[in-house]
């Protein structure tokens, strides 16, 4: 298939928008999500070439591995997007679906690791927004011009992570187009942003209101040793332990390990879940479960939270779901963030708070 393809003169390489890779996770990990990452629902509609290693790997959540001197019958085992030499065009290239309704893009990240010598050279960005039936048919067709620009020519090099901020982008994406110049191989592509969810006109359905793609975000957490917070806001139960969140082994007395949760928006809390899926010996003991309202969403130091669910035992494996007879301070309240409390320390798959929406301050 072939799409309209833009000549690298249009393709500007501008500004210094540049994060050290040591800086990449923290600089988007507090405020976005991935966009584009598989457990979420992104998948790819259409690529120029996958000769080597496949595109779907870009968008696997765990990082690259390498596992040098297997072959396959294309070459070399790769961990990554790989495709063939000696391109014709311009550039290779490979569409992506978001996998939230749609996204503000806040940053990008192009992981090269173990491309050395087979890396690309460069990539550019674009998005566009094309929502409702045929939208995916739209995007890939050839000649497709709804394509804007996310982020402009920059050069990769080997084998390393390579970060950049996005703030010319201020409409919302469905779809994104990569760019590779002129061919190569890229391990992973991150797209950080803020999810836009359609929630319900009623204000009396329910809805999943710290589902990651419903807008919510795992703000801070105070250890994340064996599993991330991220993890938490994620689609479904996962597939073991890898994909949910935990912390290291506690020593002391008294020790509580805590994540702090941006809600998708402003909600009146009718029931919390807590799943301890795959964490059959290492599950907390007990956790309890706080919240606080914003209405700014900026978090204020020293404000004190209310507790909502108080202290309750946990199991081995299991979905814990906590109604609203378990509930406290929820009546005529709502809120902007929770904030998860295990005891003393463990491992947790999801963490799903349930209610409806509430607008205004």
């Amino acid at each position: 298939m072939d799409i309209q393809a833009l000549s690298p003169e249009i393709i500007q390489d501008i500004g210094d928008d540049s994060i050290p890779a040591d800086l990449i996770t923290s600089t988007f990990s507090s405020t976005s999500i991935d966009l584009i990452s598989a457990p979420i629902g992104s998948r790819v509609l259409a690529v120029s070439d996958e000769w080597f290693a496949s595109a779907t790997n870009l968008l696997s959540p765990t990082p690259p591995i390498r596992r040098a001197g297997v072959y396959v019958p294309t070459g070399a085992w790769y961990d990554g997007w790989e495709t063939r030499r000696h391109n014709s065009a311009p550039f290779d290239w490979v569409i992506v679906k978001l996998g939230v309704v749609s996204g503000l893009v806040h940053g990008v990240e192009i992981d090269t690791a173990f491309f050395d010598g087979n890396h690309a050279e460069s990539v550019a960005v674009q998005g566009c927004f094309e929502m409702g039936e045929g939208a995916d048919e739209k995007v890939v067709k050839d000649g497709y011009d709804g394509w804007m620009e996310v982020l402009g020519k920059r050069d990769c090099g080997p084998s390393r992570r390579h970060g950049w901020t996005v703030t010319n982008l201020t409409r919302p994406v469905t779809h994104v187009r990569l760019l590779m110049f002129p061919d190569g191989g890229i391990a992973r592509f991150r797209l950080y942003g803020q999810a836009i969810p359609v929630f319900p006109t009623r204000s009396d359905i329910e809805v999943e209101l710290s589902a990651a793609v419903m807008g919510g975000v795992a703000v801070t957490c105070s250890d994340e040793h064996f599993g991330t917070r991220t993890n938490l806001l994620l689609p479904g139960r996962g597939d073991d332990m890898g994909d949910g969140w935990e912390t290291k082994r506690s020593r002391g007395p008294q020790h509580e390990d805590w994540v702090l949760v941006r809600l998708g928006t402003r909600g009146a809390i009718s029931r919390i879940v807590v799943d301890t899926a795959h964490f059959r010996g290492n599950f907390p003991k007990a956790v309890k479960v706080e919240a606080a309202d914003f209405a700014t969403g900026v978090v204020k130091q020293g404000v004190n939270y209310v507790e909502v669910l108080g202290l309750k035992d946990l199991g081995p494996d299991r979905e814990h779901e906590f109604g609203e007879d378990m509930l406290r301070n929820i009546k005529d309240r709502a809120y902007t963030h929770v904030k998860m409390t295990i005891v003393p320390d463990g491992g947790v798959k999801r963490f799903r708070v349930f209610g409806t929406v509430v607008k205004g301050a």
